[in-house]
């Protein structure tokens, strides 16, 4: 079967959805926000059950982090709660509160294998299987009709949409996902994001989100751009660099990776972020002022979203009395860290 859907698209914006880029294009003259995975749903030792607006970075520094990161992984297959176990219907409420306080929504989407039924960590070749003429493809129009639905019934209190940033199949130059190097080609990769962008924006008429293209760590511009889908494709850049080894090998990759992408992000005129980041259990009690900010102030970046607080053998902020908790209330009282409150004058 031939495969028809065209490799350029002029998407459609929706007011909204521009703003927010305007909004995001302006962050880095202020400085970078600061963003958390999942952090008002869950954090140590507590679960919102629906009632309360809280966080662990709102106990530690009196503010909530300016850009909310929430995971749709499992949407695709109709149930009620993500892979880690929010409630979808309880991911629109957090949504809409944080939407309403001037925050910046960015949705992550582990998908499961669809070739495999199996987690996005089963690495079973399946994209290919999934494009337009492949044997799942219409399984994957159904999914996608799914991730259609959910953004579409994202509105504000007048019913407006409210915008996101959406960040599908990300890390693709890494071997952990099943869109992941060495289980596609990249030829096969842009191919999948298109068709996805196209799906959304033109099939099901979702026009609220700006896409974000990111990448795990890289060494060259190549790299980082072997698996692009296009500028019409992509509407901001970014790069996920997590501290796995030591503070030295955080600090050499940052060092190596910004200006890299700051470099791609002027050329082709879009703002860029740091897209996933973070040190687990952050163990290096002056982490966040002498390790991170140091790095990361004034390169340019739109902001930088650590990864959830799911349990106390996993987690990238602090929380009261935490090892880091201290030197994050020196963090947020940096002038050029912009938490939620300070999204309030940035229009």
């Amino acid at each position: 079967m031939a495969k028809t859907t065209p490799l350029s698209i002029q998407k459609t914006i929706h007011p909204n959805a521009q703003n927010l880029l305007n909004k995001i294009q302006k962050i880095p003259k202020k400085g970078y926000a600061f963003g958390h995975q999942d952090a008002t749903a869950y954090g140590i030792g507590w679960k919102n059950s629906g009632d309360i607006f809280k966080s662990d970075v709102y106990e530690v520094v009196g503010d909530h982090p300016a850009v909310h990161g929430f995971e749709i992984g499992h949407i695709e297959l109709g149930n009620t709660h993500n892979l880690d176990t929010v409630n979808f219907a309880l991911m629109k409420t957090l949504i809409k509160k944080a939407h309403q306080r001037g925050g910046i929504i960015t949705l992550s989407w582990h998908p499961d294998n669809p070739a495999s039924n199996k987690s996005s960590w089963h690495t079973r070749k399946a994209v290919k299987h999934i494009l337009e003429g492949g044997r799942h493809h219409m399984k994957y129009k159904t999914w996608i009709a799914r991730v259609a639905y959910f953004i579409k019934d994202l509105k504000d209190e007048s019913g407006h949409p409210i915008p996101i940033i959406f960040r599908p199949f990300h890390e693709m130059n890494g071997a952990w996902f099943w869109w992941g190097k060495g289980h596609c080609s990249p030829q096969e990769y842009v191919r999948l994001w298109q068709e996805t962008v196209f799906l959304l924006n033109k099939e099901l008429q979702v026009d609220q989100v700006l896409y974000a293209y990111s990448p795990n760590s890289f060494s060259s511009k190549e790299e980082y751009l072997r698996y692009y889908p296009g500028d019409d494709f992509v509407d901001i850049l970014g790069v996920d660099i997590y501290q796995h080894w030591t503070t030295t090998n955080f600090i050499k990759t940052l060092n190596s990776n910004l200006p890299l992408l700051k470099e791609i992000a002027v050329e082709k005129d879009m703002p860029f972020a740091l897209t996933e980041a973070g040190l687990n259990k952050v163990k290096v009690k002056d982490w966040w002022t002498q390790v991170l900010d140091k790095q990361i102030a004034n390169t340019g970046i739109a902001w930088a979203l650590f990864w959830r607080n799911a349990r106390l053998s996993h987690y990238f902020a602090p929380f009261p009395n935490q090892k880091s908790s201290e030197d994050f209330i020196k963090f947020k009282q940096l002038p050029h860290v912009l938490f939620l409150e300070d999204m309030q004058g940035i229009k």
